[in-house]
């Protein structure tokens, strides 16, 4: 296992280390995963595609929840989202 160390900038910029980029190239897309107070980086080219959807599916829900916090979401009887739900 290797580590360096680096910091963020005010405008929330972090460097990679020289010795930690080899294989990382200019626009090569990475997903940050935060687990409790770790941090993990990985390059998307190399997840495979059931764990991209679950990446999807997981900022989507979270998407939603911050929704239904601030109160956008509508409430209907579960006879009045079944007659919605025919309609599609």
């Amino acid at each position: 296992m290797e580590f360096a160390i680096t910091k963020m900038s005010s405008k929330g910029q972090v460097v990679i280390p020289v010795e930690m980029r080899e294989n990382i190239r200019e626009g090569d897309k990475l997903i940050i995963i935060q687990n409790d107070s770790q941090l993990i980086m990985k390059k998307m080219d190399t997840l495979d595609k059931t764990f991209t959807e679950d990446i999807e599916f997981a900022r989507r829900t979270a998407e939603a929840w911050k929704r239904y916090e601030k109160g956008e979401f509508k409430s209907k009887t579960s006879d009045e989202f079944l007659k919605e739900l025919k309609k599609w």
